[in-house]
């Protein structure tokens, strides 16, 4: 119970110091939607595509991070698909810190190939971060605490994001960096004259690879990884691996690890690095709609404290009128 009350407490903490690590928004299924991670991946389901997901981290301890995320994404025009456009909204909340953070982007998609199933896209994504404290969720000791804040301080922020993203019907690579306006440690919040930082969140970049393989008629493997930088924190990586079955569900497993891709002389040197396995289930309920879900089960030490990671998430897709047959999307 102890340790339990201290890291509830920690977390508490953390909302009003400068923290300087990995702490992007993560999700489990962006694999089957990559927009939130780099905004090349507009237009690549061929028609309008609208996603939700809702992620509840560490179910169990109060003030664990809960996260609501939508996109949409179209083409505009629908014979060469080489623009489109997309616009992103997502809300975090982790104890008495709240982000929202929307962006409207544009993608430039180059056909490498007559039927256009080959393309080069860049994408570029521009926005606003905002940051916000609920003074009614902290608890103090004294009356009248001046470094309390009453209400919902907030603070906001530009931002941007650009992505690079090929892809061919067999494999995809892609890369972006998020977050690119914030680069200097903000005074996020003035009560009475005491400047109070949250989390604020760093540049990320991403990278990554997938493909697909026909084991049978009805079966397909997909195997990928993500590696995620912020150039301060752990280097991090994405493991996975699905499995299709008769081009209706997906079924697979992920799993996070930190890992040394060069020395960071800031770090503590026995930080752990086994971070999440996940379990995910992705069902085509009809052509055009998708039904996700991913259980993470935690396996570094905050494991004894929580009950494990939820998240599901739902995809529309809506073809163009008199719009030709779309070939299978995998990625």
């Amino acid at each position: 119970m102890k340790n339990k009350v201290a890291l509830i407490v920690l977390m508490g903490l953390v909302g009003w110091m400068p923290v300087r690590a990995q702490q992007e928004v993560q999700f489990s299924q962006y694999i089957f939607n990559m927009l939130n991670l780099n905004p090349a991946y507009a237009g690549y389901r061929g028609g309008t595509s609208l996603n939700v997901i809702h992620r509840r981290q560490w179910t169990g301890i109060p003030g664990a991070p809960i996260t609501t995320a939508a996109s949409v994404d179209w083409l505009t025009n629908a014979r060469e698909e080489r623009l489109a456009l997309s616009a992103t909204f997502m809300m975090d909340e982790m104890g008495a810190q709240k982000t929202m953070s929307g962006g409207i982007g544009a993608t430039y998609r180059i056909p490498l190939d007559e039927e256009g199933a080959k393309r080069l896209c860049f994408g570029i994504n521009g926005g606003f971060l905002q940051y916000q404290i609920d003074g009614s969720v902290l608890e103090y000791v004294d009356n009248n605490d001046e470094r309390i804040p009453v209400g919902k301080p907030s603070h906001v922020e530009p931002d941007a994001s650009f992505g690079v993203y090929y892809y061919t019907p067999k494999y995809y690579v892609t890369a972006s960096v998020n977050n690119l306006l914030q680069v200097t440690n903000m005074q996020a919040y003035n009560w009475n004259d005491q400047f109070f930082t949250s989390i604020v969140r760093e540049p990320h970049l991403y990278v990554g690879a997938g493909a697909v393989f026909n084991l049978s008629e009805h079966f397909k493997l997909k195997p990928s990884f993500l590696w995620k930088e912020d150039f301060k924190g752990p280097s991090n990586i994405d493991l996975n691996a699905f499995l299709m079955i008769h081009e209706i569900v997906w079924v697979g497993a992920s799993y996070r690890s930190g890992f040394k891709l060069w020395d960071k002389s800031n770090l503590q040197k026995d930080l752990e690095k086994q971070d999440a396995v996940s379990a995910l289930l992705e069902v085509f309920a009809t052509k055009w709609l998708r039904l996700g879900y991913a259980y993470d089960f935690t396996v570094s030490g905050l494991n004894n404290y929580q009950s494990g990671t939820h998240e599901i998430s739902v995809s529309l897709l809506f073809p163009g009128k008199n719009k030709r047959e779309i070939s299978p999307r995998y990625f």
